[in-house]
């Protein structure tokens, strides 16, 4: 168990900083953009052609990557569950109107943006059955989440690192592959979401850089926790209607994995990218069992690049409800 009055105390520490990362990391709302900014206006003139040129683009769109811009729009609008958890983690006080809750509201306030762009992309596109993408985001959200961290700070700011790496990748790749097949549109709404993703981010790596030099052995054996776990991303419940929670996610997982929006070797970048940029390697003062969670998580990225090599994906589609057939 970790020594909660000590989080209490770096989070207090960096909490003093908030109004900076707040300006570093995010931006203002006059400034960003908003998801009305790349969809059919209904007032135009030519909202009806766009419609049509929006759904013949995506009427050519292959099943699995399809599926997957469904599942990244489903796991964007289930912010509600993860701006709750994340109010609840140690060293926050959600009644206060500034520091870590100011963070987290304005952080959530930019993601929200992601998951009702890619909503109204998906209302107009004419290839979904709403209704069951709006029954699974419900279920989504009302099922939860289990990410392993707790209410640990430490292991929070590690998730969010991996996870936000990992969101900027698939919706990277969705609109990269989509690029390809001229759906230029799509392309560059995938484009300005992963744009987000990625400054979020550097701000996640960013509090463990700091958190690396205020309590370096709890913050090694935090990391080392999370990677023993695994990172499971926060879809990881995902069902359809008739469904146990968590029965869709590894349908899911095989059609990203088939499509190469998010593979078994990204997990393993991304977890090479962490250990580069928080440079745990050169990490000094550690306690002796820190010094043994650093020795595991620098050996992890060939341990498990072992493992993936060996992974095969399926080769069966599974008929989602979300796609209309």
């Amino acid at each position: 168990m970790y020594n909660k009055l000590v989080r209490m105390e770096v989070m207090r520490t960096l909490g003093k900083d908030v109004d900076d990362f707040i300006s570093s990391y995010l931006t203002p709302v006059e400034k960003i953009w908003q998801p009305s900014d790349f969809l059919p206006d209904p007032s135009s003139d030519s909202f009806k052609h766009e419609v049509d040129e929006l759904q013949t683009f995506a009427q050519e769109m292959g099943y699995d990557l399809f599926v997957t811009l469904i599942g990244d729009c489903i796991t964007e609008e289930a912010l509600p569950s993860y701006e709750s958890w994340l109010m609840g983690i140690d060293g926050v006080d959600q009644e206060e109107k500034s520091g870590w809750s100011q963070w987290i509201r304005s952080w959530t306030a930019e993601e929200n943006r992601h998951g009702d762009l890619l909503n109204k992309y998906l209302y107009l596109c004419g290839r979904v059955n709403m209704r069951e993408i709006e029954m699974t985001t419900q279920y989504l959200i009302q099922d939860g989440l289990d990410i392993g961290t707790t209410m640990d700070p430490y292991r929070n700011f590690v998730y969010t690192s991996f996870q936000e790496t990992a969101t900027n990748i698939s919706h990277r790749r969705v609109g990269t592959f989509a690029k390809q097949t001229g759906n230029t549109k799509l392309s560059r709404m995938c484009g300005v979401i992963a744009a987000d993703e990625a400054r979020h981010a550097k701000a996640y790596k960013h509090f463990v850089t700091r958190i690396l030099e205020l309590d370096p052995s709890e913050m090694i054996l935090a990391f080392e926790d999370m990677m023993r776990k695994k990172i499971v991303m926060p879809a990881h419940l995902l069902r359809e209607s008739g469904q146990k929670a968590g029965e869709l996610w590894g349908h899911f997982s095989d059609a990203a994995q088939r499509a190469m929006v998010y593979t078994g070797q990204d997990y393993i970048n991304i977890l090479s990218e962490l250990l580069e940029d928080w440079k745990i390697d050169h990490v000094t003062g550690l306690n002796e069992k820190a010094e043994r969670a650093q020795e595991y998580l620098m050996k992890l990225p060939s341990r498990l690049q072992r493992v993936t090599d060996r992974i095969s994906t399926p080769d069966l589609e599974w008929q989602f409800k979300w796609v209309k057939s």
